[in-house]
């Protein structure tokens, strides 16, 4: 029972650290109020310190999705016949968004996007499309 026990969890401990990665990234939030005052040149360095430790394994998640998006986006344009557009579809949210963790984002004045988005999703157009699709009214 225990060798199973360690094998089980040798096995999840990829689950583990993006658990604990998420958690650790949405606990980061800060009150209102504090991100206000200014903080002290030892609280900045803190703030820099944690983002460069926290860069590490968000970034090396992160990068890994991408290479997977990028993998799946050219499954998709091959088993389409070479339509690039639903391909786009994969890769562009796989690979845009936030590669690094920087200060900015522990302390709430910006916020950290994982999946990015398509550029030309603001266009009043494609906005209405989407909302169709999902069963939104424009």
């Amino acid at each position: 029972m225990i060798i199973h026990l360690h094998t089980w969890m040798r096995s999840k401990w990829h689950l583990f650290l993006g658990v604990a990665l998420g958690l650790l990234i949405a606990s980061t939030g800060i009150p209102a109020n504090a991100a206000d005052t200014p903080r002290t040149a030892s609280e900045n360095g803190g703030v820099q310190a944690a983002s460069w430790f926290v860069t590490v394994p968000y970034g090396a998640v992160k990068t890994a999705f991408a290479i997977g998006g990028g993998i799946v986006g050219g499954i998709t344009w091959a088993v389409t016949g070479g339509n690039t557009e639903t391909a786009k579809a994969v890769w562009i949210p796989s690979m845009t968004g936030d590669y690094v963790v920087q200060p900015q984002h522990l302390t709430g004045e910006k916020t950290l996007h994982f999946v990015g988005g398509s550029s030309d999703e603001s266009t009043p157009q494609r906005s209405a499309r989407n909302q169709t699709t999902r069963g939104l009214s424009p």
